[in-house]
């Protein structure tokens, strides 16, 4: 009876044993699924961070990696700046849900990366100084010679930072289970602002650049407010300016117009012009101004186009028509610029 009793308890213990087996090895076997689709995402993620994207386009389950070229991040001309961006770009895995059943997960990664809001408006700034300065001395670049300016600038303007500007974001990856692994469903927006550093596209943001110079220009119709102590000295890392008088005059159809006239320092490591530097408006009963050109030469007038060497200062000239003889307020800033508070203003006194 006792032999009888000892085998039925060991049955028992064997019994346990196998049931406690074969729970701990469907757990482990879960549990192994389930890291399946967070490791895919790390593969991806670090891919980003290397600019492989041969694995990148093998993580996404339609292959499409298009929204990358509609932000130039594939464009070789820039390959040296995004791999500098994108390989200071960190992360960490903060949730990660998994349906075995329907073969599906969902895996959120906190991402810290790179924002060149400011390189880019930098960048956008000196090239299209750089396009107006090549256009006036009649010299027209190739599509390939722009694209080239334009990524020797964007490196050049990255070089000049002294601490790296960061943004943060929360994006959570869908995934499905493929006969090939885990897969990343599509390649989403926020991804590709990531890799780009909160950047569209050059040509998009060259385009908005010249639409709001533009729009500005053309809506300029009320006059900026100016006191009787502002004056027309303005420095900024490219010039100075620094009024120096104003003259009432003619034009070359015997209207009245205003001779504006200010010296120009060039502050920059190679040669620039005040034409384009500097925008100079002038306004009069809140309307903005048209430019004039006067019955007579003047030096300073050439002075406006002429290139000018490092360091060196020429007395420019700029005019205005006008209609009466009341007061103008002219508003000068730096040309294509972001910085709306770099703006230097004066009223001047027509009789």
């Amino acid at each position: 009876m006792a032999k009888k009793n000892k085998k039925g308890h060991a049955g028992l213990i064997i019994f346990i044993l196998i049931l406690v087996l074969a729970i701990g090895g469907g757990a482990g076997f879960y549990f192994y699924q389930r890291q399946q689709p967070r490791k895919a995402v790390e593969q991806f993620l670090d891919s980003m961070q290397n600019m492989d994207f041969t694995t990148m386009e093998s993580m996404i389950q339609s292959s499409d990696l298009s929204a990358l070229d509609n932000a130039d991040i594939r464009n070789t001309a820039y390959t040296d700046f995004f791999s500098e961006i994108n390989k200071k770009m960190t992360y960490k895995i903060t949730k990660n849900r998994f349906d075995i059943q329907n073969g599906t997960a969902s895996v959120t990664a906190h991402i810290t990366y790179i924002d060149g809001t400011n390189i880019y408006k930098a960048t956008i700034t000196e090239f299209l100084r750089q396009i107006v300065s090549n256009a006036y001395a009649g010299n027209q670049l190739s599509e390939d010679e722009t694209q080239e300016t334009l990524a020797s600038i964007l490196n050049e303007q990255a070089k000049k930072v002294e601490k790296d500007e960061f943004s943060e974001a929360d994006i959570t990856y869908p995934l499905i289970k493929t006969n090939s692994g885990w897969k990343i469903v599509s390649l989403d927006d926020e991804t590709v602002k990531i890799m780009s550093a909160n950047f569209k596209s050059v040509e998009d943001e060259i385009n908005n650049s010249l639409n709001n110079t533009d729009s500005e220009d053309s809506s300029a119709s009320s006059a900026p407010e100016a006191s009787a102590d502002d004056t027309l000295n303005l420095t900024t890392d490219k010039f100075t300016i620094k009024y120096t008088k104003h003259v009432i005059t003619k034009d070359f159809a015997g209207n009245p117009c205003i001779m504006v006239y200010y010296d120009y320092t060039n502050n920059e490591s190679t040669a620039s012009s005040a034409m384009v530097d500097v925008s100079l408006k002038a306004y009069q009963h809140g309307e903005a101004c048209e430019a004039a050109i006067p019955e007579n030469n003047d030096d300073a007038i050439d002075h406006f186009t002429a290139e000018i060497q490092p360091g060196q200062t020429v007395n420019v000239c700029q005019a205005f028509t006008l209609t009466d003889e009341s007061d103008v307020t002219v508003q000068a800033q730096e040309a294509f610029s972001f910085d709306e508070d770099a703006v230097a203003k004066q009223i001047l006194k027509v009789k």
